[in-house]
């Protein structure tokens, strides 16, 4: 996949391929998208797997939830926010498809066998942490802890989802880091979230701004978290370090720096650009998509001074 010319050529803008199970019909959209910079300046991918807002009709009459309250898992707007960054030099690719439907920051098959009729496949994770909390590949609730759906699911509905969708979602995601790799000597993927700006039953006690996530630094360089984490705290923001949020499956998954291929996790609190009871934007989105992007062009900026060279990036 070419990932643009440094020599500047019109801008590259791709979609995924339609499905032959799930075509664009179903989200009004492709289900996820990926578009490139007139010219790529370094080793960045960056991606947002939560930001989705494509309700499928049929997905929505399965629901008990109301339209509002199935929305409680979404990373409200994050794809807005990233877009002016990755624009500056980097590959973005983003979800249209909602993480209620299918959360792609799981293994591909974490699976509840209580959500489904018929047996899953014997591969199928049913014991993990996240199935066992309503959380896995297909969840069984949203972020407030509200069941999904008035009834059972078929097994071949979760298998398509994940045929579908889950697999070419990952598949284009690996080329875009392999190819930033082959480029550059190395890759770095920013998987892009946001997060409530409270903590649930600690009496209104709120998080910090960003939360950077590392896997407590097992999946990026450290090199590159203390970059991130000092540009962001010179922009104003109270910055923490894998609390509460470490980082998911991708970051897990993509993150091998032995082999030159970095992973951070960043969650933006979303008081500060949006309204949590309206679900819209406030006066603040413009000043964090600002910053975001100043995030990301020094970055750039280092990467394109040496910082963490070919030869630094896999040691």
């Amino acid at each position: 996949m070419s990932l643009g010319s440094p020599k500047g050529e019109e801008p590259l803008y791709i979609t995924a391929p339609n499905s032959e199970l799930f075509d664009t019909a179903l989200f009004g959209r492709p289900p996820f998208e990926i578009v490139v910079p007139e010219t790529v300046r370094g080793p960045l991918v960056i991606n947002s797997p939560h930001s989705g807002a494509c309700y499928p009709e049929a997905f929505l009459a399965a629901s008990r939830l109301d339209e509002r309250s199935i929305r409680r898992s979404e990373d409200f707007f994050v794809d807005e926010l990233v877009a002016p960054a990755a624009a500056l030099g980097c590959p973005l690719l983003k979800a249209n498809f909602p993480r209620a439907w299918l959360d792609v920051n799981r293994e591909p098959y974490e699976l509840d066998p209580k959500m489904f009729d018929g047996k899953l496949p014997t591969y199928a994770n049913i014991r993990s942490v996240r199935v066992a909390g309503g959380l896995g590949t297909i969840a069984r609730i949203v972020a407030e802890s509200e069941e999904i759906y008035s009834g059972r699911l078929g097994g071949k509905d979760a298998l398509a989802r994940i045929d579908s969708i889950y697999k070419p979602y990952h598949r284009a995601l690996r080329q875009l880091v392999v190819a930033q790799q082959a480029r550059y000597g190395f890759a770095l993927l920013v998987d892009c979230h946001s997060m409530p700006s409270t903590i649930r039953g600690m009496n209104g006690r709120t998080r910090p701004d960003i939360v950077i996530g590392d896997r407590y630094g097992t999946s990026c360089a450290s090199e590159l978290t203390d970059f991130a984490a000092a540009v962001l705290t010179r922009l104003g923001y109270s910055v923490s370090r894998n609390k509460p949020y470490a980082g998911g499956f991708i970051t897990e998954h993509y993150g091998q720096p032995a082999r030159g291929l970095h992973a951070m996790q960043i969650e933006v609190n979303r008081a500060l650009y949006m309204d949590e009871k309206s679900l819209q934007p406030t006066s603040g989105f413009a000043g964090l998509q600002r910053d975001l992007a100043r995030l990301v062009d020094a970055m750039l900026r280092a990467f394109e001074a040496g910082f963490l060279a070919r030869q630094d990036a896999a040691e």
